[in-house]
């Protein structure tokens, strides 16, 4: 099967043929881009998607995403992005490994494609130039050969007219012998020619046209064979990702079984815990004793009722009330009064007011006097204005300890963060001094002022709010004596301002506390004002070991002597200044350089063990 054979007189439907296969194969090359572009149109919806739902950083949409549920669905969108990643992966291949190599082959085809019909077209003109002059040979040697016979005949007529002179009759003889002569040549010119001419159509048709014929053929073959092989490599690109999107989507089924129900309703119940006490049972006011008054002295009723002992109106209830009884009730009593449990628990008539009044202050004359300290007062002044209290007081006692303990944390990070840099100064001051060409030392005293300064303000903003922190968990009896402590020291100079203002906590219909000052409040605060202050300050926890690769000579102060092939603990990690803190036993510990000693942490104790 060869077109050359088969095809020999369809030149011009090959040609048209051929262009439809390159049409063919521009118009898959711009499928395939197209395909390109949505897949990176997609990529991009995807990750503005996932990018649009992510809880945006330090805001309270970020502390909400705490719950397992939320960060399964955090873990959803980060699958997505990366899901989203494969598209891109997917167009990128695709532009790489199918567009960029049809579209080089394409120019190479049109190229090859021109060439082969140029030589057909060249063979063809060749042919039709050949039967040209065969064509002109023949009506040469057909003209000849009239002529010649014309010639004849008129020799002849004039050869039969007895009229006619001898000469006349012999130039119309060499006349005609001279047209004679012609038409032979003709003759033999037409033949030569014929001969070449069928030669040439011989090697035309059986030669030159099937040559041609079979290069375009091999290219048509060739153009299908590698748009065959680009569909294979645009359904392998896309087979390559099925494994990573795979692992996409088992990612998000593993984050679905991740939440935990239990946990969350836990996470709840330590986010909105207020530490109150549930309110105990309201007593029984008797408003009836004024209608008992207005009866005679002398009569039967009296008489039986002078024995019975009163009921109390103004005292002390034996429970606090209801933390969330609604604000269309009476409004509770200011700060100062004597208990909650003077607030009526329905509507009093115009003339039963006087007399639990007068009950209320017989009450209030008896009653021990309540003394608030300052920061109460500054606290309910900053409330009406609508800002949040330093020490956070505005908050229900188990939210405040969560807060203050939230903010002990993060001043003890910065108080850290301020160590280890007032250490890096220190050492590059300790370099400068050995190497004065390096630097000037006392360019870095004005930073190591500051930075020793920014660390005393921070530690006096600590004990601060863990003397807060220690008053709020003296007043937590669900709490243990270790949960207390775990806000760590503060200063004793702070502990008498605060218990000056050591109050207990009564609930309000609203949802917010008043404070009263106890005895019981006082003496706990005090029990946990000074429970850690003369610890013994513990060695630095072994956080790995390391070995020496090298003997070191340790003889600037702050350095320590190792010897090749010691082991030793590590205690501080190198923080970029070329120096690791080590330690050879309980009183040997320095620094030696980290590229001396190979170092094995220990990321598991996590700072738990320490060297015995």
């Amino acid at each position: 099967m060869s077109w050359g054979t088969e095809l020999w007189d369809q030149f011009d439907n090959l040609e048209k043929h051929t262009q439809w296969g390159i049409d063919i194969l521009e118009k898959y090359i711009k499928f395939v881009k197209e395909r390109t572009e949505i897949e990176l149109s997609y990529a991009k919806q995807l990750r503005n998607l996932s990018k649009k739902y992510q809880p945006k950083k330090n805001s309270k949409e970020e502390e909400e995403y705490k719950y397992t549920s939320c960060k399964a669905f955090i873990s959803t969108l980060n699958e997505m992005n990366d899901y989203a990643g494969q598209h891109e992966v997917i167009s990128e291949n695709m532009a790489s490994q199918i567009i960029v190599d049809l579209a080089r082959y394409v120019q190479e085809l049109k190229q090859e494609r021109k060439s082969n019909f140029h030589d057909g077209r060249k063979a063809q003109q060749h042919i039709e130039t050949c039967w040209k002059q065969l064509e002109s040979s023949k009506r040469r040697f057909e003209r000849d050969c009239k002529e010649a016979d014309r010639a004849q005949q008129y020799f002849e007529k004039m050869d039969a007219d007895i009229n006619v002179t001898k000469a006349d009759v012999e130039k119309a003889r060499q006349q005609a012998q001279i047209r004679h002569q012609m038409a032979e040549d003709s003759k033999a010119d037409y033949s030569s020619i014929l001969q070449k001419f069928n030669h040439e159509q011989h090697d035309y048709y059986h030669t030159h046209i099937p040559n041609i014929f079979q290069k375009i053929q091999e290219m048509e073959e060739r153009r299908i064979v590698r748009m065959g092989e680009s569909m294979k490599t645009y359904a392998e690109v896309d087979r390559q990702v099925i494994p990573i999107i795979g692992k996409c989507l088992d990612g998000i089924v593993k984050a679905a079984e991740s939440i935990d129900q239990k946990n969350d309703s836990q996470l709840v119940i330590e986010a909105y815990k207020s530490g109150f006490e549930p309110p105990g049972d309201i007593e029984f006011e008797d408003y009836t004793q004024p209608m008992k008054r207005t009866v005679s002295d002398n009569s039967l009723s009296n008489s039986r009722g002078e024995g019975k002992p009163d009921l109390k109106f103004g005292g002390k209830s034996k429970g606090k009330l209801w933390p969330f009884i609604k604000k269309n009730k009476p409004p509770p009593p200011p700060p100062a009064s004597a208990s909650p449990s003077a607030v009526p628990n329905g509507p009093q008539s115009p003339k039963q007011q006087k007399e639990p009044l007068s009950h209320r202050f017989n009450e209030f004359m008896t009653s021990k006097p309540k003394i608030h300290c300052f920061r109460s007062l500054k606290r309910g002044l900053s409330l009406k204005l609508g800002a949040t209290p330093e020490d956070f007081s505005n908050l229900p006692p188990e939210q405040r300890r969560k807060k203050l303990q939230q903010k002990v944390d993060e001043l003890n990070k910065e108080i850290q963060k301020e160590m280890d840099q007032r250490d890096a100064i220190t050492k590059m001051k300790d370099v400068y001094l050995k190497n004065p060409q390096m630097g000037d030392p006392a360019s870095l005293d004005h930073k190591l002022a500051e930075v020793s300064q920014n660390i005393e303000k921070l530690r006096l903003e600590t004990q601060k709010f863990e003397a807060w922190l220690a008053e709020v968990e003296g007043r937590l009896p669900a709490r243990s004596e270790q949960a207390r402590r775990q806000s760590g020291l503060y200063d004793s100079q702070n502990p008498p301002t605060v218990n000056n203002c050591a109050q207990d906590r009564e609930s309000s219909p609203d949802g917010s506390y008043t404070e009263e000052q106890t005895q019981e409040s006082e003496v706990k605060v005090l029990a946990t004002d000074f429970d850690d202050e003369f610890d013994d300050e513990e060695p630095l926890p072994a956080i790995g070991t390391c070995k020496a690769l090298y003997t070191f000579e340790g003889q600037n102060e702050g350095t320590i002597s190792v010897v090749e092939g010691e082991t030793l603990y590590v205690i501080e990690e190198d923080k970029g200044d070329g120096w690791t803190r080590i330690r050879r036993n309980e009183d040997e510990e320095g620094y030696v350089p980290t590229s001396y000693v190979e170092v094995c942490l220990d990321k598991n104790a996590k700072g738990a063990k320490t060297y015995i």
